[in-house]
């Protein structure tokens, strides 16, 4: 299992390090920002959706390896899922990092389960997500992890 838990935190660090889909996303059907102010952790959420399909999607911002990360893997996986499967990859997502309740529909995301353990760092795994959802939503409101 220690070798699990090492592979694991080797993707999560090379996603910090080195996010996929980082910059702006010119065309943005969705844009949204986020903000933990507990940590500091900033994120901007775009993403181009047609016909309920996400097409596209990107990120900026800055935070900890964990929030870089996850939403590093969160881009990734969405592209090509329908606004119904990004609904259900959230739920599950997280249940995962606040339940460590795994599931075979969030592949790669897996590698985050390990936050569960940490409670204070919950938030920085779900940053991009409640940020996403809120983009998707059209939702106006002030994204904070301090609501």
């Amino acid at each position: 299992m220690s070798d699990l838990r090492e592979l694991y935190q080797e993707v999560i660090i090379d996603h910090g390090r080195h996010p996929r889909n980082f910059g702006e996303l010119s065309g943005a059907s969705h844009r949204k920002e986020g903000f933990n102010p507990l940590c500091g952790d900033k994120v901007t959420i775009y993403i181009i959706e047609k016909d309920g399909v996400i097409q596209d999607a990107r990120f900026e911002g800055s935070g900890c390896a964990i929030s870089m990360a996850s939403a590093s893997l969160m881009t990734e996986t969405l592209k090509g899922k329908s606004l119904a499967d990004a609904e259900v990859l959230f739920s599950a997502f997280h249940q995962l990092v606040t339940e460590n309740k795994p599931s075979e529909i969030l592949g790669k995301l897996t590698v985050l389960a390990g936050v569960s353990e940490f409670p204070a760092r919950v938030k920085c795994a779900t940053l991009a997500w409640h940020t996403l959802k809120a983009a998707l939503n059209n939702d106006s409101s002030l994204i904070s992890t301090e609501k």
